[in-house]
């Protein structure tokens, strides 16, 4: 333990034994127990106090997932308009906290564009006025001890980073997609004239697939074979969602990642978790700020 745990443990059993021996067996100077003990916190010191237990808070509330410049965001936001990240970062190690992401490593290479007759209408262009201009979909693996490899279809909104759809199936077949698709178009209130970009995946470009995407008035548009940046923002989310919550946990089954997966999108990704690309606010939040002006 550090001296400021030892000098209380001292304080706390003194009753029982002399404060003599126990600075002894503890190993710490009588001379430095009782300026320990005597010392007077100063205005600094309360006011860190005070301040680590609300770093705390906002850390545990939002899935401890939250590094210093969120959490410093979020408390000037909330009566400390003047603190800095540095403050926050200090307060943090002392605590012993961090984000709990975990990273995997992944190696992109770029591979010959086929398909040439599927037109990409984003370009890395990734940025829209309002909600329902341009959606970006994908798939992602997410392993189960009982089932083994499952997946889930995404389709997120670009202007509000929201994720406006998703469908989670232990198939990665083109029902998949058309699912996500279908739900996220009935969330939204079926939004007319929305890009829609993907991959040039075998689902994505499957006659099904494209039938049912034009059938609801989406125009269409592709990556280039292998580049994930086409697609930028959409594999941004896969990541925070295992760095987050997959790579967290180990799923039992099926079932089980199909909750953990509705309560970490719908109840925290989509409604409490803030992005430095959205003026700091959740994307339900942004959304709402935005259909309100």
């Amino acid at each position: 333990k550090g001296i400021r745990e030892r000098v209380e443990l001292i304080s706390r059993l003194s009753k029982e034994h002399s404060i003599k021996l126990l600075c002894k067996v503890l190993k710490v100077a009588r001379s430095t127990y009782y300026s320990i003990l005597n010392h007077k916190a100063s205005n600094r010191e309360i006011e860190n106090n005070i301040l680590k237990s609300k770093i705390f808070k906002v850390y545990c509330d939002n899935r401890k997932v939250y590094g210093s410049i969120k959490i410093t965001r979020i408390l000037r936001d909330n009566g400390y308009p003047k603190l800095s990240v540095n403050r926050v970062s200090r307060l943090m190690k002392q605590l012993g906290i961090r984000s709990i992401t975990i990273r995997k490593f992944k190696n992109y290479r770029n591979k010959q564009n086929e398909h040439s007759e599927l037109k990409n209408l984003v370009n890395q262009n990734f940025s829209a006025q309002k909600p329902n201009q341009i959606w970006l979909s994908d798939i992602t693996y997410i392993h189960t001890i009982k089932h083994g490899w499952t997946y889930l279809a995404s389709v997120l909104d670009v202007c509000t980073r929201k994720i406006v759809g998703y469908s989670y199936g232990r198939k990665m077949d083109r029902s998949l997609v058309i699912s996500a698709l279908t739900n996220s178009w009935q969330n939204q209130n079926y939004p007319d004239n929305v890009i829609l970009h993907s991959d040039r995946g075998s689902q994505y470009t499957s006659s099904e697939y494209i039938a049912a995407a034009e059938r609801m008035g989406f125009r269409l548009s592709y990556s280039k074979k292998g580049c994930p940046f086409d697609n930028a923002p959409m594999e941004s989310f896969h990541s925070v969602l295992k760095k987050e919550e997959v790579y967290l946990k180990h799923y039992s089954s099926f079932y089980e990642a199909n909750i953990r997966l509705f309560d970490y999108i719908n109840g925290f990704y989509n409604l409490n978790r803030i992005h430095s690309a959205i003026n700091y606010l959740s994307p339900i939040h942004f959304e709402k700020s935005l259909l309100s002006s």
